[in-house]
């Protein structure tokens, strides 16, 4: 914000507000404070007896109340004097600094303000030399003539800009409309086709970039022209308003402003290149939707995938020992020291794989061929972990085991399985969608047991494994 100036400010303290000049014998009304000439109150109030409204606040006030203001009849003398110093300043600087004489005179030829003195020397003897109003007259004229043309020129290169512009915003209105398209057709795969939705947009939003990068770098050779004219036709335009002495100084200058204006139109962009990929896109955009629609048709359900599972160490009990490539597990001959994770199963022995899942259809393959104590199978990520629990569904454990010379369902009481056959890899497979934990002999795909309606209750499900004592070890397939 500008600072005020002071002068001004003195000279405004100084002046009443009813004669709007300096204060003549001010008085000061007691009660509200405001000064005015004792006759400019006095008339103002002529015909009351005893009180008035004062001009300023509008309150009733007593003819006992107006005091002699001396310290403001002074302050008003300094205003005058500070006053005319200045008038006499800005006089001298309407003067010749050479001759002190009055510049009445311009001089044509060399565009600059001098005095009859000048206009005698030998340095302006020769030269066009006019009276500054009319100097001024000639010299508006012709200033005015250059806004009009930078005017007309404005008008020109707006209109080239918006003309230049369509072919790109055209183009954006198709993006926008094909955005709009691919968010539909893919509305109604959401599920499924999440990851090519997103491909196709990322495809469009680098086209919709270069377009509007295309456009911007068009617009902004004529909006910057269009701001350096503006500046120069206001310059111009408030130039005109000043009075003759202060208009004709730097003359010069504002016209080589207006002559070196020369705009270099730029080549309107060629959008066909980004037509044409736009197009092939489409097309490409339309096949890609109608393949997944087939493909969808064709997958309604979802395929079993074979599960690459490690085993977790942070989840391991402490007597469990995880070989280093976290493919199989043993018991160890002492309960190992841990840090507190949150993870680790410490009472349960037990242990879980490094993944989850959340849906799908999964499995993977456990070599069970080496011990006579173990279980395999699925759990909740919430089942607990730091104190004793039943390994069956309500606990959020889904298992069969071998313990001795028996095969268990992990369900409460234990279910007894009968196989003639026993096992050396068991398959595990994990339908989440379904609800159902299925175990199967690996090798000649027998059906063993399965879990089915199991309430998973939208939590994420990882492979589990226990072993009992150090006769067994269990093993992961890759």
């Amino acid at each position: 914000m500008a600072a005020a100036n002071p002068t001004k400010t003195l000279v405004d303290e100084a002046t009443c507000s009813i004669c709007l000049d300096f204060f003549q014998d001010p008085v000061m009304i007691i009660e509200c404070g405001h000064n005015f000439c004792r006759n400019c109150i006095t008339k103002s109030w002529k015909g009351s007896d005893c009180s008035a409204f004062c001009p300023e606040c509008r309150h009733l006030f007593s003819w006992t109340s107006l005091k002699p203001n001396r310290q403001l009849g002074n302050m008003v003398e300094t205003a005058k004097q500070l006053s005319l110093h200045l008038e006499n300043s800005l006089d001298m600087e309407r003067r010749c600094k050479e001759h002190q004489k009055p510049l009445t005179l311009f001089c044509i030829t060399d565009e600059t303000l001098i005095c009859q003195v000048c206009d005698r020397s030998k340095t302006h003897r020769d030269h066009t030399v006019v009276h500054t109003e009319e100097a001024a007259a000639d010299y508006k004229e012709m200033l005015q003539k250059h806004v009009e043309n930078l005017k007309e020129e404005r008008n020109k290169i707006q209109s080239a800009k918006s003309n230049g512009e369509k072919p790109s915003q055209d183009l954006l209105k198709e993006t926008q409309a094909k955005r709009q398209e691919i968010a539909s057709g893919f509305q109604q795969q959401r599920q499924f086709l999440d990851q090519q939705e997103q491909l196709q947009l990322s495809k469009l939003r680098d086209l919709e970039k270069e377009i509007e990068k295309t456009r911007d770098d068009y617009a902004g050779k004529y909006t910057r022209e269009i701001s350096c004219i503006t500046t120069l036709i206001g310059d111009m335009e408030k130039k005109n308003k000043q009075p003759a002495n202060e208009f004709l100084q730097n003359i010069g200058s504002i016209l080589d402003r207006c002559k070196e204006r020369k705009f270099n139109y730029p080549a309107v962009p060629d959008s066909s290149d980004m037509k044409k990929r736009l197009n092939q896109f489409s097309q490409e955009s339309t096949s890609l939707q109608s393949s997944l629609k087939k493909f969808r048709e064709n997958t309604l359900k979802p395929k079993w995938i074979k599960e690459n599972v490690l085993l977790d160490p942070e989840t391991a009990h402490p007597r469990y020992v995880v070989s280093a490539d976290q493919r199989s597990v043993r018991w160890g001959d002492v309960r190992q020291q841990f840090p507190y994770n949150g993870k680790r199963f410490e009472c349960v022995r037990c242990v879980l794989g490094s993944e989850g899942f959340t849906s799908g259809k999964h499995y993977w393959t456990v070599d069970v061929s080496d011990g006579d104590y173990w279980a395999v199978g699925v759990a909740r990520e919430s089942v607990e972990r730091e104190e004793e629990i039943d390994l069956e569904p309500e606990e959020g454990i889904w298992a069969i085991g071998l313990y001795g010379d028996q095969y268990k369902a992990l369900t409460l009481p234990p279910t007894l399985l009968e196989i003639e056959d026993e096992p050396t890899e068991i398959q595990v497979s994990l339908n989440y969608e379904g609800g159902s934990v299925t175990f199967y002999d690996a090798e000649d795909k027998t059906r063993l047991y399965g879990f089915q309606s199991a309430d998973f209750e939208g939590e994420e499900i990882f492979p589990f494994f226990r072993i009992v004592d150090s006769s067994t070890v269990l093993k992961l397939y890759s």
